[in-house]
C-alpha cells in the first residue's frame, strides 16, 4: 500500500468515527434514567422497568436518583443533556404537572417526547374496620355533611397531591372535613387507629400493610383494574358520583420521556423496548407485587393526558383553598 493510499484510508476511518451513530448502531452504550426522588419503592418500580428494557436493548439502563425542587431538578437535568437518546427523563406528575401549575417550572407536554406511561399509585379513602358510621360511600358523605366541624382526616402533608384529591372529592359532594397534617404517614395511621382522626387517604402499599385494621370506603378512581389493590372496594364512579377527577388525575403516576430533539430512530427503538417490557407478564407481576398498577398508556395519549390532568388538578388546587375558607368560617 502506498503512502498516499494509507493516508486516504486513515482519513476515511477518521471520517467514519466522526459520523453520528446510525439507528443500527443505537444503543452503543448505557442509557441513564434520571429519577426525581430518593431511593424507595417508586425507584424500585422504575428499576424493574429499566431492567426489562435493558434486556430488550442489550445495554444497561441505570436509574440515577436526582432529587430536589419537587422533581424539577431531575427534569431540568434531563433537558440539559444532549438529545441523543442516552438519557430518559422519568417524569412524575409532580414535576411534569404540579410544579408548572404552581409556577415553579415553565414546561408543558409539548416540551418532551413520550415513550409509554410507567406505573400509577391509586388512592382510596380508608376508615377503621370497626367504624360502623361508614358502611358505604354515600353514608360516609352524609355523615360528613351532617357534621361539618366534627370530622377530621389526613392526607399526610398539607397541600400535597392526596390533599388536593381529597379536598376536591369532598367539595364535589358538598361536604367539609378538617385536614390534619402529619409529617409521617405512620403517625396518621396511629391516630386513625385511635380514633383521633376519622379517615385518611391510603395508597395500595399503605392499605396492604394495614388491611387488618382499616377498610377502604371508596377507591378514588374510574379504572376497574385498581380495585384488586383494595380488596375489591367500590370505585367512586360506581355510586354515580362525579368528583371532577378522572383518568390519571386522582392518583400518582409517571411517564418515561425524552429530550424534544431526540432523533426519531432512537425514539422508536426506545418505544419498542418499553412496549415489550410492559407487555411482559413477569415484569407486570413484579410491579404489582410492589403495589403499583400498570396502565400501559401509549405515546399518542401523552399530550392529551397531561393537559387533562393539569386542568383537573387546577380545580383540585382550588378545592384546597375552598377547604381553607370553610375552616376559617
Amino acid at each position: 500500500m502506498s503512502f498516499t493510499t494509507k493516508i486516504s484510508a486513515a482519513l476515511a476511518g477518521a471520517l467514519m468515527l466522526a459520523q453520528p451513530l446510525s439507528a443500527q448502531d443505537y444503543p452503543a452504550r448505557n442509557i441513564e434514567v434520571v429519577f426525581p426522588w430518593g431511593p424507595g419503592t417508586a425507584m424500585s418500580a422504575v428499576q424493574v422497568i429499566a431492567e426489562g428494557m435493558s434486556q430488550e436493548l442489550g445495554v444497561s439502563l441505570p436509574v440515577v436518583s436526582n432529587p430536589g425542587a419537587a422533581g424539577v431538578r431531575a427534569v431540568q437535568t434531563g433537558l440539559d443533556r444532549p438529545a441523543d437518546g442516552y438519557t430518559i427523563i422519568d417524569n412524575w406528575v409532580a414535576p411534569l404537572v404540579l410544579q408548572p401549575l404552581l409556577g415553579n417550572a415553565d414546561w408543558s407536554a409539548k416540551d418532551f417526547i413520550p415513550l409509554y406511561s410507567g406505573v400509577t399509585v391509586p388512592f382510596a379513602i380508608a376508615v377503621r374496620k370497626d367504624d360502623d358510621r361508614f358502611p358505604d360511600f354515600p353514608a360516609f358523605v352524609d355523615y360528613v355533611k351532617n357534621n361539618p366541624n366534627g370530622v377530621r382526616y389526613s392526607s399526610g402533608s398539607y397541600g400535597n397531591l392526596p390533599h388536593m384529591i381529597m379536598a376536591q372529592t369532598m367539595r364535589a359532594n358538598g361536604a367539609y372535613a378538617r385536614n390534619i397534617p402529619y409529617q409521617q404517614d405512620g403517625d396518621a395511621l396511629k391516630d386513625l387507629r385511635a380514633g383521633v382522626i376519622d379517615y385518611m387517604f391510603v395508597s395500595p402499599a399503605t392499605y396492604s400493610a394495614n388491611a387488618d385494621a382499616f377498610k377502604p370506603v371508596v377507591v378514588l378512581n374510574d379504572d376497574p383494574g385498581v380495585k384488586k389493590f383494595f380488596d375489591d372496594a367500590p370505585l367512586v364512579t360506581e355510586f354515580g358520583t362525579d368528583i371532577g377527577l378522572s383518568g390519571l388525575a386522582p392518583m400518582g403516576w409517571h411517564w418515561f420521556t425524552l429530550h424534544p430533539d431526540t432523533p426519531d430512530a432512537q425514539v422508536q427503538v426506545l418505544r419498542d423496548a418499553m412496549e415489550k417490557t410492559l407487555n411482559n407478564p413477569e415484569v407486570v407481576s413484579r410491579l404489582e407485587s410492589l403495589n403499583f398498577f400498570v396502565p400501559k398508556l401509549p405515546p399518542e395519549d401523552f399530550e392529551a393526558t397531561v393537559t387533562n390532568v393539569r386542568e383537573q388538578l387546577s380545580a383540585a388546587a382550588d378545592a384546597v383553598a375552598w377547604e381553607k375558607e370553610q375552616l376559617n368560617n
